[in-house]
């Protein structure tokens, strides 16, 4: 299940600060392998601090409005990990993160942190494609016996239909900020209008 709060704000401050590549001639790997001309690196949020304060606070309302009682706030390794930095210390709640695999040195442990088990979970992280990605975080999660509902991001894709079938067989609920869609209500400010009309052409072919 998708659950978004209408932000045009938050795609605003992404095409200001860069975060949106649009490349039509040399298309961006995706993590979930695809080729797309079009790439969000919500990575680069972390060095804009008034920016990322403003995408950190919409993330933490979100969170509070459903959860009340206390949470563990997980990051994937690696961009949710300042994510969920961030959110942890806003909301006063413990951190830990989930490493994609499991290191070669000490305890070999996949998740770091102090954690109870059977309590809730939620899992952070900057952006979704596909959500494919998350599954990993999922299924380590709930193998340490912690119980997660909710993915948070800042970005989602909001294009590939395979999301849906994604999310529903990790049971989990995706909440976000902003899509594609709303990136094409204020790219107009930032775009070309050769590039504006090649991007609605893209984004309506495969959504």
């Amino acid at each position: 299940m998708l659950k978004k709060q209408k932000n045009f704000k938050v795609a605003e401050i992404l095409l200001k600060v860069g975060c949106v590549n649009i490349n039509f001639k040399k298309p961006f790997t995706l993590t979930s392998g695809k080729l797309s001309p079009v790439y969000v690196d919500c990575r680069k949020l972390i060095s804009f601090p008034k920016e990322r304060e403003i995408i950190i606070n919409a993330m933490t309302k979100q969170i509070q409005e459903k959860y009340k009682k206390e949470i563990y706030i997980a990051g994937g390794e690696t961009a949710g990990i300042p994510y969920s930095s961030y959110i942890s210390q806003k909301l006063k709640k413990p951190m830990i993160y989930i490493r994609k695999k499991p290191k070669g040195f000490g305890k070999g442990k996949l998740i770091e942190g102090e954690f109870i088990k059977n309590r809730n979970s939620i899992l952070i992280e900057d952006m979704a494609t596909d959500a494919g990605s998350k599954l990993h975080f999922i299924k380590a999660l709930r193998l340490n016996k912690l119980i997660v509902k909710d993915i948070y991001v800042a970005f989602y894709y909001g294009i590939y239909k395979k999301a849906d079938l994604n999310l529903k067989k990790m049971k989990v609920n995706l909440n976000y900020l902003a899509t594609w869609h709303d990136i094409l209500e204020v790219s107009p400010k930032y775009l070309s209008q050769k590039d504006q009309v090649k991007l609605e052409r893209y984004i309506q072919s495969i959504s």
